[in-house]
């Protein structure tokens, strides 16, 4: 009620304005006390709740699903941080928090471990994947969450915790000490082959330019004269880091992204300041569905300035920016206050939150509102679209089958079961599953108890729904049993049907277990279908000039 009654006051001692601007006044005044009213309604709702509900409330737990449901009525990327997910936000803005150092999720009833990072005290301890979290500390996990079990395992550096797992069936008790995990924006980077470089980059945190920076440098030293950046998957992170890096290429001076929100003061224009490392050396980004905002920013810019060729697939389309504003109690709210354009001024948001109705979904801008612009040698591109690659990878599609081995963690404990078979394999890059792995493979899979579909047996079957609503079934009935009988997937015939996609899978799994994330990028560069492309458009140079509508 003090914030109120401050507002009120606030209201009344407006200044009184000249005759002229009187209706904007009122206007104003008009949505001042439309704030208030709501506000102290807000209040009285939760005071009559908090005294008169059957059960007592959660105080906490009841503001942040108000706070929550309120914020959701504007996009997705406005959120409301309490104290207790500081870390986790720690973790996406700086790519460091206090704790154990690995991955894990959830898997049926247990919470298991799913990849310990390199150099970190759950890969120190001796976690692998596959372990599943019974105790932390004395206390069962039994019951809770990943995302609790993952809040128990953080913590302040330097402080230890005992944790009980299960392995193989027998319970192991390991101690950890917590550490400040730093992961590295630049996950790994690498020669191609005697001129080509390789960088991948999986954020933008606070460190992104400085180890891109590094990485590019390493790489001119052992003769790279041309370039692979890869921001695929990559969700963006800090608009700084993405105009630095485009910077990296770019003359000084040269625009690289405007910022534009409803209050001007957040409205800015960033420039290269300094003068870039390599403004001519031939270069491919590659980009997917998945990468996103300040992805997109580089992607973005470097297509319109026809610096690199994009290959891939569309990216995901955000362009908005956030920013993060500190409130009591060590909370914070991150704010969408702008929108971010291109160099040619195209903003590549896709979906229009400002248009929708309550509640409702947000749905793409319309086509018949798109527009087009030219990047600066005169290349056509449009906005509200994300970033359309130059060269298109078209979008893997997998058989449900594979998708079923996958989600139900056959896959997962293939890998498990190998690691535990086998104390070492080749090396990452080198490593093969033979038909005697695949074999071993196969058997575990018809070992598993699981049922799947198929997209004919799918279609089939709504087929026949249609023709029971129209009361059409009875005559076709023998015949639509006949066919349903010869659909019925054969697991043996689809494990080997399917074997040329699911080698890369089991590949990527046993890698990761010997030699972690490091090693499954190192492993698929080997047959990746957008590195072959790249290297493709890089040997041919005259072709990569024609992309880009370069002058010979």
């Amino acid at each position: 009620m003090k914030i109120i009654h401050y507002l009120f006051l606030l209201l009344l001692t407006l200044p009184v304005a000249n005759a002229n601007a009187q209706p904007e006044l009122e206007e104003q005044q008009a949505v001042d006390f439309e704030i208030l009213k709501n506000l102290e309604l807000f209040e009285l709702v939760y005071k009559t709740i908090d005294l008169n509900y059957v059960d007592e409330p959660d105080p906490g737990a009841l503001m942040k699903a108000a706070i929550d449901a309120m914020l959701y009525e504007l996009d997705p990327y406005t959120n409301y941080i309490p104290e207790s997910l500081i870390e986790d936000y720690k973790l996406m803005s700086t790519g460091q928090y206090g704790g154990i150092g690995a991955i894990i999720r959830q898997a049926g009833e247990d919470v298991i471990v799913v990849d310990p990072h390199e150099g970190f005290p759950a890969q120190k301890a001796g976690l692998i994947a596959g372990d599943i979290f019974l105790e932390i500390d004395g206390k069962s996990v039994e019951a809770l969450s990943s995302d609790e079990v993952s809040e128990k395992l953080k913590g302040k550096p330097g402080t230890s915790l005992d944790v009980k797992i299960e392995r193989n069936g027998k319970p192991i008790v390991v101690k950890l000490v917590r550490e400040e995990i730093k992961f590295s924006p630049v996950p790994y980077f690498g020669m191609l082959d005697a001129e080509k470089g390789y960088i991948k980059l999986s954020s933008f945190t606070q460190t992104a330019f400085e180890d891109v920076q590094a990485a590019f440098v390493n790489l001119k030293g052992e003769g790279m004269k041309k370039l692979v950046l890869d921001l695929r998957g990559n969700g963006g992170g800090l608009v700084v880091e993405a105009v630095k890096i485009v910077n990296m290429f770019i003359e000084k001076e040269t625009e690289i992204v405007s910022i534009r929100g409803r209050d001007e003061a957040v409205n800015k224009t960033y420039k290269a300041f300094m003068k870039g490392l390599d403004t001519k050396m031939p270069l491919v980004v590659l980009v997917d569905g998945n990468s996103a905002s300040a992805s997109e920013i580089v992607a973005g810019a470097l297509q319109d300035l026809d610096r690199a060729v994009i290959l891939g697939q569309t990216s995901y389309g955000k362009g908005l920016v956030q920013r993060p504003m500190d409130l009591k109690y060590n909370a914070k709210v991150k704010v969408t206050i702008a929108k971010y354009y291109t160099p040619s001024g195209r903003c590549i948001q896709k979906l229009d939150y400002s248009h929708r109705q309550a509640g409702d979904q947000a749905g793409a801008i319309s086509d018949s509102l798109l527009t087009t612009f030219k990047t600066k040698n005169g290349r056509t591109v449009v906005d509200g679209r994300g970033i359309e690659p130059d060269l298109v990878i078209p979008k893997k599609e997998y058989a449900i089958l594979t998708g079923t081995i996958v989600l139900k963690n056959i896959l997962f404990d293939y890998a498990t079961k190998f690691q535990r078979d086998h104390n070492e394999i080749a090396d990452a890059k080198s490593f093969k599953v033979t038909d005697e792995i695949y074999a071993d493979f196969t058997a575990f899979v018809l070992a598993q108890d699981f049922e799947y579909t198929t997209a004919s047996l799918q279609r089939l079957k709504e087929l026949q729904a249609a023709a029971q609503e129209e009361e059409s079934y009875t005559p076709a009935q023998a015949e639509f049993e006949a066919l349903l009988a010869k659909l019925q997937p054969s697991k043996v015939d689809d494990l080997k049907k399917y074997k040329a996609e699911l080698i890369p899978l089991i590949e990527d799994e046993i890698v990761g277990r010997y030699f972690y994330q490091k090693g499954r990028i190192i492993h698929s560069l080997v047959e990746d279908e957008f590195i072959r492309e790249a290297i493709e458009i890089l040997n041919d140079i005259p072709r990569y000039k024609k992309v880009l509508n370069l002058e010979n």
